[in-house]
């Protein structure tokens, strides 16, 4: 394989395996609550990720610099973990999809209070016009998505982008490894101990779910690890939307459902924008740094 196919094949890779992921996460959704849904996906994926972890930088790189940020992280990991299973049970994964493709969105308004990052009047009117497909697929006229669980996920998008911005900190100081491992583990243990109370027993048949969850969960935080590593972000991170791919196929083929025209609208509105915005930050990199 050469250098240059290496990291786009690795991000497309990773938007599979999370995309199954997700398909096991809403299978889960059926039967259990979403904390411990959250809660098994965190436990699943731990040990796969602590191994990786270990294999590739040792002790040492578990060592963490600033906790308070690591705790942050935690928080915003169980909120969007919970928020992304609760909407799972009632909406399709192309759904959830199209309105959680706000975050990259999002990541780029938060960073200008947060990060104190200048953003230019085109990528505020990217945002803008993004923003303007989530109420296309949100439908305000009371007939489509507007319901709670389409607000979870606006919930969730909000959660994944915060700790975007949390994770450029922290890269200051912290590994990878700490990053990985310690959110799987604080997911784990925060959303197991608010599950406990209402905890359902597992069953046995859902046991290979559970592994696949993992399995996935952990083969693709590696995969977009790499694609994030060996390439250039502008270049590969637009393929996160071949999400979308997934979730259609996924839907069909598991719960025989298929995006309406609507939902085609926002989504396509919202990829849109997105697609925009990552050209938009990469003459503006290439602007800062020539």
């Amino acid at each position: 394989m050469t250098y240059s196919l290496r990291a786009p094949l690795a991000m497309l890779a990773a938007v599979a395996f999370f995309s199954l992921m997700d398909a096991g996460l809403k299978t889960l959704s059926t039967g259990y609550p979403p904390f411990q849904v959250a809660c098994l996906r965190g436990a699943a994926s731990l040990p796969f990720v602590l191994a990786w972890a270990l294999w590739s930088g040792g002790v040492a790189s578990l060592r963490v610099h600033r906790w308070s940020l690591h705790l942050l992280r935690g928080v915003l990991g169980v909120t969007m973990m919970v928020c992304f299973v609760y909407a799972l049970q009632t909406l399709p994964l192309s759904t959830a999809y199209s309105i959680f493709f706000v975050a990259p969105l999002l990541i780029t308004a938060l960073s200008v209070p947060l990060l104190g990052e200048r953003v230019g009047p085109r990528r505020w009117t990217a945002i803008a016009i993004g923003l303007l497909g989530v109420l296309v697929l949100l439908r305000p006229s009371g007939e489509g998505l507007v319901s709670v669980a389409a607000l979870a996920v606006l919930v969730a998008a909000t959660g994944y982008a915060l700790s975007a911005i949390a994770v450029r900190v922290l890269g200051r100081t912290d590994s990878m490894q700490s990053m990985m491992v310690w959110l799987m583990a604080m997911i784990a243990v925060g959303a197991g101990a608010l599950a406990w109370p209402d905890w359902v027993p597992i069953r046995a048949a859902d046991g290979w779910v559970i592994l696949g969850v993992g399995v996935a969960g952990a083969l693709g935080q590696y995969a977009i690890t790499e694609a994030f590593r060996v390439g250039e972000a502008s270049l590969i991170a637009p393929l996160e939307y071949t999400a979308l791919v997934w979730g259609v196929l996924l839907d069909l083929s598991l719960w025989g459902v298929l995006p309406d025209a609507i939902t085609w609208l926002g989504a396509a509105i919202i990829v849109a924008s997105g697609l925009y915005l990552l050209r938009r930050e990469r003459v503006h990199v290439e602007a800062e740094h020539p």
